[in-house]
């Protein structure tokens, strides 16, 4: 018979410390997969605002008339939905897919069809149009007459711990600020 001092083999503690560090690695590899997945998410909510904020400052520079109105006679400078706040919005008097519309009413369109992208495309978004010239990115506007005029997108985001995300006044931030420039 053989002494037990030759015999080879595993000891329970080797087995016990080779298991954490599986579930270590397993844990830390799931960790990771959910941390792109949130990237990914956010990187899609970005993408669509960016979409709905480049489709209405292309449909404002088309409107020429309409943009080159006082800022209390623009219609444009009147947007600000919220989705979360506010219902659906109600179609306008004339729908301007193949109808002749004036400038007042494809304006009336476009705030109708801005309202609709943000209500489907980002959960919880807002859409804000105004003057701002302000370098910090905040819904409050802060833009006089000569101030460019800017789309600004975003959507009531969470941080990673599923608290909201919200900036230094309490509120959630826009997601970008895009500058219509001059019109055509």
């Amino acid at each position: 018979m053989r002494a037990r001092a030759d015999m080879r083999g595993f000891t329970l503690l080797e087995i016990l410390v080779a298991v954490l560090l599986l579930a270590v690695g397993i844990v830390g590899g799931v960790a990771m997969q959910l941390s792109a997945l949130r990237a990914r998410h956010q990187a899609a909510m970005l993408s669509q605002a960016a979409y709905v904020a480049t489709g209405l400052a292309e449909r404002m520079r088309a409107n020429a008339a309409q943009m080159r109105l006082a800022d209390g006679a623009n219609p444009y400078l009147t947007l600000d939905y919220d989705a979360l706040a506010e219902p659906l919005p109600p179609a306008p008097s004339s729908l301007c897919y193949g109808a002749a519309c004036d400038a007042m009413q494809l304006a009336m369109f476009d705030l109708y069809e801005a309202k609709m992208q943000v209500s489907m495309y980002l959960p919880a978004g807002r859409i804000r149009v105004c003057r701002d010239n302000g370098a910090t990115l905040r819904w409050a506007c802060g833009g006089s007459a000569g101030a460019p005029v800017v789309v600004k997108v975003g959507w009531h985001d969470k941080n990673p711990d599923g608290t909201p995300r919200k900036d230094v006044g309490g509120e959630f931030a826009p997601a970008m600020a895009y500058a219509v420039g001059a019109t055509r």
